[in-house]
């Protein structure tokens, strides 16, 4: 089998957000060799709904290092829910646009990295509510899913499940903070290649070298 890159990322993670080209690149350059499996965070599920005026300050300083340092610019749709929370009618949540990106990778695992990276361009970048079941519907035009098999399965409680098992993933691989990078290179064999924002120029030599030392130990690889 080929090894396997997992990322680990929150559709509602700026980090993560500033950080989708790199991915976007890697799938690029490694398709051939790797194959690619994303796994939603949960970094947002509070346990009744919280109004996004409770992180917009946080916010409102943390995007433009995300900016500074990734290049990536935050929209100004996004930007205005975050500068005016008093009139926005946002509450996060990570689970619904974990759902979403299940429902994706049900059928097409091969396209879950544009797909990650289409949810997070569609909050901040178009300022679009992921918890609103609408805010897909445009992005769909993009993939080979029929939007009533994809709504089906947004609202399925086997696609929540789903989407949980994700969580579950990430914390059995001990992420604490979104993006994460992991190479499986074995049924047991897991090599941490990105903690944070990476460069792509970092995250690649890091992987040639896990592939580099993987396949002087196992030939096969």
């Amino acid at each position: 089998m080929k090894p396997l890159l997992i990322y680990c990322y929150d559709a509602y993670c700026g980090w993560c957000y500033g950080f989708s080209p790199v991915m976007l690149k890697t799938e690029r350059e490694y398709r051939s060799i790797l194959d690619f499996e994303v796994l939603s965070g949960g970094m947002i599920l509070p346990e009744s709904p919280k109004h996004i005026g409770a992180i917009a300050n946080h916010i409102k300083t943390a995007y433009t290092a995300v900016e500074q340092t990734t290049g990536v610019t935050f929209g100004s749709d996004y930007l205005w829910h975050i500068n005016n929370p008093e009139d926005s009618d946002w509450f996060p949540s990570s689970e619904k646009p974990a759902i979403a990106l299940s429902a994706i990778k049900e059928d097409f695992p091969q396209l879950s990295v544009q797909f990650a990276s289409s949810l997070q361009h569609a909050l901040h970048y178009e300022g679009r509510d992921l918890c609103d079941d609408e805010a897909y519907r445009l992005l769909l035009r993009e993939y080979p899913i029929t939007p009533d098999l994809f709504y089906e399965r947004l609202n399925s409680e086997a696609f929540r499940e789903k989407a949980y098992y994700d969580f579950a993933l990430c914390k059995q691989l001990e992420v604490t903070g979104f993006p994460a990078v992991f190479l499986q290179v074995s049924d047991k064999k897991f090599y941490a290649v990105a903690r944070g924002f990476t460069d792509f120029n970092t995250l690649k030599e890091r992987i040639d070298n896990v592939l580099k030392e993987s396949r002087h130990l196992n030939p096969e690889i």
